[in-house]
């Protein structure tokens, strides 16, 4: 009999879990919303097996240690979460020895400042932020970068800075498709792009465009340039679950990915659908 083909595994490299009980979360948006309500693995295993979907990347959502150890929790009793991006303190004095103990975690394989908060444009180039980013370097640990366009012009500063980082740009650096302005983001992404090694996640699209009345006509002018830049060897799928709630289900976010890339190849929708996020992340298969 002829030797059946080993199906690539499919992996959602940005989702969230939260426990309303047990943190505060400021960024939500005032008032009764769908995002109001803990989520947690139960929530989701339904979707990733209805989209085929079957490891994913757990990604912070409280600056705190506490979260931290929280999700580590899930992540030791739900096999599909593969890997956890956890927040640290990066201004600490003892950012070194925090990161050290977390790197000893084996699902442990990213750290993530919410740095699109932050006020200054250049906090990612503060003192305190680049000697935490250097004590990151030097640990197995990838760093999930978290800005708003008006970051962007930091990052390669930052990669000077700091070589050896290994960094995946979350959401596309949040561009401003509501608005279908593409300037200056479009010219700083490819600053970014230009930088050997940074990867970039095709996630958070839906929450920045308009929540009622997208399309995946308004997603693709921005998919289109990072696949135009990157290639399909640095980006990497992600839903920011349940996040993307607030504008489409689960299902929607996944074909909606699939559609704005456009017409791919085998080889490169696995890359695109889990290849790249295991590789990026130093997951096992």
């Amino acid at each position: 009999m002829p030797a059946t083909s080993k199906r690539e595994l499919v992996m959602d490299s940005h989702q969230h879990f939260w426990d309303l009980s047990r943190f505060d979360y400021y960024w939500m948006p005032p008032g009764q919303n769908v995002l109001r309500r803990n989520y947690l693995p139960s929530d989701m295993l339904p979707l990733l097996r209805h989209n085929g979907v079957d490891r994913t990347v757990l990604v912070q959502a409280h600056q705190s240690p506490g979260e931290a150890d929280f999700l580590l929790e899930l992540a030791d009793a739900n096999p599909f979460i593969a890997g956890v991006v956890a927040w640290a303190d990066l201004t600490a004095p003892d950012v070194g020895r925090v990161l050290e103990r977390l790197a000893r975690h084996p699902k442990v394989v990213g750290i993530r400042h919410i740095v699109e908060d932050e006020r200054e444009d250049d906090w990612l180039l503060r003192p305190h932020a680049i000697r935490g980013l250097r004590e990151l370097s030097r640990t197995r640990l990838a760093y999930d970068v978290l800005v708003k366009p008006r970051h962007m012009p930091s990052v390669p500063r930052l990669a000077e800075k700091v070589p050896e980082l290994r960094m995946v740009v979350d959401h596309i650096a949040k561009p401003f498709i509501r608005e279908r302005r593409t300037e200056p983001w479009a010219t700083d992404m490819a600053a970014i792009a230009a930088i050997p090694g940074v990867c970039c996640k095709v996630s958070g699209l839906v929450t920045e465009a308009d929540h009622t009345r997208w399309t995946v006509e308004d997603l693709k002018p921005y998919v289109h340039r990072v696949v135009e830049l990157f290639g399909f060897d640095r980006l990497m799928f992600g839903s920011d679950w349940p996040v993307c709630l607030l504008a489409s289900s689960y299902t929607r976010v996944f074909r909606a990915a699939l559609e704005a890339i456009g017409p791919v190849s085998a080889e490169e929708r696995a890359r695109f659908l889990g290849r790249n996020a295991r590789a990026f992340y130093r997951l096992p298969e």
